[in-house]
């Protein structure tokens, strides 16, 4: 235990604070993510309906992360943050009084809006932490941040669960999300108290001029692939999930949030192990064995849907639910920095913008499949099969991603 705390004792302060204000912003995002769409269905909203606003949360990122990739290089990033953590809750909060008062052309503006604040703390936290910790610290630091959005998803479901043990009809899916949604705004404080000289790398001076400024494109795309792929099939599931098991399980929101605890707690734990699996076993292991594992149970928990009318169908799917989470986010942190340090010191801020708008772009065209299948009649477990298959290349791609990324540290063109 005091080796697996040691990793985090040594974080620096200021960069320290900065991951504590991220926690408050995924606080929101954890409890949106699991409540917003059982919100909106309780309002009358159909799953296509669903499907389609969902996705303009992701389109805010997608169409802000390029250009801001390209502008924060060089930049101090600390304000940034300062607009992430003001605006994510405020918008929150305009989300769900656009809803109750069925304004659509709102809902989708604040989703809309309420999505590209994300970016302000999502595309700088990475670089930031590279740039301002010791590169002994960056594994730790870049799991810790990681797991906020876990350590935010295990308090909000237990939040949610007592809440709805005490009063269910008070604390219901509209007054939960403004609840989190005004806590979103308890990161500010701890932004302030973040008073140092930020590190704001500018390329060296023996560097030749003609590589200042340039971007590696073919190097970016190489690394980004397997995201890419990973992106487009869980843009097809992670959103639907609480849905999932709604709608064939009949799980209702406090034993979701429940199981959302549990997941978050295991997730939290298997991402702060990062460091010492990554110390102990190296890349090539430990990302390919956890994200096929995770595959696997993705399968287990989708079929479930064949046999939903029996009551152990739910309890093998929060089984595998549980499963899942953890061995896929263990991942997380480890391909984070592998690529960040694979595209190298000069492409890091525009490879973060990138993933971000990987991410949300193709959850924004994920989003509108899963509109289009639900209005064939698409069944849950056909769109999760089509995420596991997804995920299997995926995981491949990765696979050869790391052998490329060790030719290149054994020829020396990574410096980590």
């Amino acid at each position: 235990m005091s080796n697996f705390l040691h990793d985090y004792i040594k974080i620096e302060k200021p960069v320290m604070s900065v991951i504590i204000s991220e926690f408050f912003i995924q606080l929101v995002n954890a409890t949106f993510m699991n409540i917003l769409p059982l919100y909106m269905t309780r309002e009358g909203f159909s799953d296509e309906e669903i499907a389609l606003y969902i996705t303009f949360r992701f389109l805010g990122v997608f169409v802000l992360a390029l250009p801001f990739g390209k502008l924060i290089k060089g930049k101090p990033l600390v304000p940034l943050f300062y607009i992430s953590n003001f605006f994510v809750p405020l918008f929150g909060l305009v989300i769900v009084f656009a809803i109750a008062l069925k304004i659509k052309w709102l809902i989708l503006i604040s989703l809309l809006l309420w999505g590209a604040s994300f970016t302000f703390m999502q595309i700088p936290i990475a670089p930031f932490i590279l740039r301002n910790s010791a590169k002994h610290n960056h594994t730790a630091g870049i799991s810790l941040s990681y797991s906020t959005w876990s350590f935010a998803g295990i308090l909000s479901g237990v939040v949610i669960a007592l809440l709805d043990i005490i009063n269910p009809i008070t604390f219901n899916e509209k007054n939960i999300l403004i609840i989190f949604s005004i806590l979103g705004f308890g990161g500010l404080p701890f932004l302030m108290r973040t008073k140092f000289k930020e590190v704001v790398e500018t390329p060296s001076e023996d560097e030749p001029s003609s590589n200042k400024n340039n971007t590696d494109w073919p190097l970016i795309f190489k690394a980004l692939v397997p995201t890419l792929i990973i992106a487009t099939g869980a843009g097809l599931t992670i959103p639907f999930i609480s849905l999932f098991f709604d709608k064939v399980h009949h799980l209702d929101k406090g034993g979701f949030s429940v199981i959302s605890s549990i997941a978050a707690v295991l997730v939290a734990y298997g991402a702060m192990l990062v460091p010492r699996i990554k110390h102990n076993i190296g890349y090539k292991v430990a990302i390919p064995t956890t994200q096929s594992l995770a595959v696997i149970s993705l399968v287990a928990l989708a079929t479930t849907q064949f046999y939903s009318q029996y009551s152990v169908a739910l309890y093998i799917a929060i089984a595998c639910y549980l499963l899942r989470q953890p061995l896929m986010n263990m991942a997380g942190p480890m391909t984070s920095e592998l690529v960040l340090n694979y595209v190298g010191k000069n492409n890091r801020e525009i490879t973060s913008a990138l993933t971000s708008a990987i991410w949300s772009g193709s959850w924004v065209i994920s989003g509108f499949m899963v509109k289009i299948m639900f209005g064939q009649g698409y069944e849950f477990v056909n769109i999760f099969l089509i995420t596991s298959a997804l995920y299997a290349f995926g995981v491949f791609m990765y696979y050869m991603l790391i052998l490329d990324y060790i030719k290149r540290e054994k020829s020396g063109l990574i410096d980590n």
